[in-house]
């Protein structure tokens, strides 16, 4: 019996052992995934080239493979966490739950002038039915004061998405500046230097390309690219950080694409302003068919299908500028003239007054007295466009037509053959990662 007793008590003594190693087992365990989950989250706060961006933000692996597999340029860290960012879905959805079944998308392009996005926020915030629609911002690179503008947009449903590939993003390697770059008018045999130069001898200026860079990636990413406008037919109004927009223009521009398959079914698109940017209309009781400007344009996707297809002539054209581009290679190729249809009374201003890259880091450097002082009267503030009224075209017009060569500016193959890539970037496979979902 006693023997029994020892043996007992012998087995005893092991079990509780065994349970005091597992609470301590238990106890470490937590421990190592508490400090394990304190560090992920200190990464992620103590990025640095996160530049304020909280959001948690995943699949770098998918953009990497999507880059990989079009051949663009190596992403550096910021680069891959901007491209996430695209990804975020529209700030105010609680504010504006739904959008109008017609609505016409906005999308404003910026670069890094403050003081002139302010102003068109401003404006933007005063137009009659600008909560039923969705505001895109198109951002070439990323500026800490251009964002923090646009997050304090409070009248809309507003999402943002900043070009990955701006050269602006990259500060040691194209497309921003590499140390081997020819520059200006370098003999790159002689500076045994890269590059190739345009029609006039100069090599690329990152700065200047971006605009056409820029222009051409968000088209192709808001028409084909994001999930909230690849499926959207409709009109796609692009605004500028430095075009006013009058209280009327959103009713204005719907009553106009409405209006245009009748009163000028060959009309390629729709516009808020006179192409002459110095005019203010016409003051007619008649509709105006001109050819399309660049300040308040809209089209829809059946016409972003003819300018994606002129793929090649838009990234081959010598000139930096994406309008002028369009103007003397791309529009004449459709083989017909391409008007647009607007009202006789402008909705839009073009009130910049210096360059897309000047004036940056001056206070008030490119607005006279810090302000726009640009008349509103009270016609401006309903729709004024009448659907009795017939339409005068104006034929001839002066301006970039084909044959013009371009300003130049465009001459590195590496430029063009980025824009190609930007054109196939949801085209070229199948896969779910090629659009930003």
């Amino acid at each position: 019996m006693l023997s029994v007793v020892c043996s007992m008590a012998n087995y005893k003594k092991p079990r509780l052992k065994d349970a005091a190693f597992k609470r301590l087992l238990s106890v470490v365990l937590v421990t190592l995934l508490g400090v394990s989950l304190l560090i992920v989250s200190l990464r992620t706060n103590i990025n640095p080239a996160s530049n304020g961006f909280d959001e948690d933000l995943s699949g770098s692996d998918d953009i990497q493979s999507v880059s990989g597999k079009l051949n663009l340029p190596q992403q550096n860290e910021f680069s891959i966490q901007l491209e996430k960012r695209n990804r975020l879905p529209p700030r105010n959805v609680d504010l504006y739950p739904k959008l109008a079944k017609d609505h016409i998308t906005i999308v404003l392009y910026v670069h890094n002038r403050p003081q002139y996005l302010q102003v068109v926020v401003k404006s933007l915030s005063k137009v009659v039915g600008i909560s039923e629609t969705l505001l895109i911002v198109s951002h070439d690179g990323y500026f800490e004061e251009m964002n923090k503008i646009v997050e304090g947009i409070k009248f809309c449903q507003v999402k943002q998405i900043f070009a990955p590939y701006s050269p602006h993003v990259f500060t040691d390697s194209f497309p921003g500046v590499s140390s081997n770059d020819c520059m200006e008018k370098d003999d790159a045999e002689k500076k045994h230097c890269i590059g190739n130069p345009d029609q006039y001898g100069n090599h690329r200026s990152p700065k200047i390309v971006s605009l056409k860079h820029h222009w051409w990636w968000m088209m192709n990413t808001v028409w084909d690219g994001l999930k909230e406008t690849r499926g959207h037919d409709g009109h796609i109004l692009f605004i500028e950080e430095d075009h006013f927009i009058y209280p009327n223009a959103y009713r204005n521009l719907q009553l106009l694409v409405s209006l245009k398959p009748n009163k000028c079914p060959d009309c390629y698109a729709a516009n808020l302003a006179p192409c002459d940017v110095n005019s203010r209309g016409e003051g007619w009781d008649s509709l105006v068919a001109e050819r399309m400007g660049n300040v308040g344009y809209s089209f829809n996707r059946t016409v972003w299908r003819k300018i994606h297809r002129k793929a090649k002539e838009f990234c081959f054209f010598d000139d930096y500028n994406w309008d002028i581009t369009m103007w003397a290679t791309v529009y004449p190729s459709f083989g017909s003239p391409v008007y647009t249809l607007r009202g006789p009374r402008t909705s839009a201003v073009h009130f910049g007054k210096c360059g897309l890259h000047q004036g940056q880091g001056q206070s008030n450097a490119c607005i006279d007295n810090g302000s726009v002082n640009i008349q509103v009267d009270e016609i401006d503030k309903v729709a004024s466009i009448g659907s009795e009224w017939d339409v005068r075209v104006y034929h001839n017009q002066p301006g970039y037509k084909a044959g013009f060569k371009g300003w130049g500016g465009w001459g590195d193959a590496r430029d063009r053959q980025l824009c190609l890539s930007y054109s196939q970037m949801y085209h070229s496979f199948n896969t779910s990662s090629a659009v930003m979902s």
